[in-house]
């Protein structure tokens, strides 16, 4: 009779491992996937960026040091390693667009420009894109980092290695949105 409830709670320990490990199998796959939706937007802004520099750079030829600091901070972005690198360069680039739209609103014939219109529109879907991307992102960062934290889950995703992910967070409050586009 003992060796049969032995056998019994040997056997729900072992169902529940198999459980844990696969739950927190999904969530890391989850958050992989999130970041490569993250990465995927991003690279389409970066490919937007030179098209956006040169159109500007037709009307604004005396801009040197606000384009030659979007192509800086675009190449940041493009060769960061971690979630924290990318935050960091995420933020900069917001920062050098805006000023490069600064630019812009001194050119009422750019502004007037039907390609620079489109390119504003380009950059302002992808911007939403990326924040949808980024919400998607740091919710399975959450669900997984509460699965790795959280007893008795974090004894499997110890015994596995399984990691907590970082959150892809914005360093100051400026960049929280996306920049301003002037359809005007």
């Amino acid at each position: 009779m003992i060796s049969i409830i032995s056998l019994a709670i040997a056997g729900l320990i072992v169902i529940y491992l198999i459980s844990a490990f696969n739950s927190l199998v999904k969530l890391k796959n989850m958050t992989e996937e999130g970041w490569s939706g993250i990465d995927v937007q991003l690279k389409k802004r970066y490919n937007l960026i030179p098209n956006l520099v040169s159109t500007i750079k037709g009307y604004a030829t005396h801009e040197k040091e606000v384009f030659e600091n979007v192509a800086a901070m675009r190449s940041t972005g493009i060769n960061a390693q971690t979630v924290k690198e990318q935050g960091q360069a995420e933020n900069m680039i917001t920062q050098a667009l805006g000023r490069l739209f600064a630019v812009a609103e001194n050119y009422p014939d750019l502004k007037a420009s039907d390609n620079f219109a489109d390119l504003q529109n380009q950059l302002t879907e992808i911007e939403r894109d990326i924040e949808l991307a980024r919400r998607y992102y740091n919710g399975t960062v959450r669900e997984n980092n509460i699965k790795v934290e959280s007893f008795p889950s974090n004894i499997v995703a110890s015994m596995f290695n399984f990691k907590k992910f970082d959150f892809f967070e914005l360093d100051d409050n400026a960049p929280r949105t996306a920049p301003k586009v002037d359809f005007t």
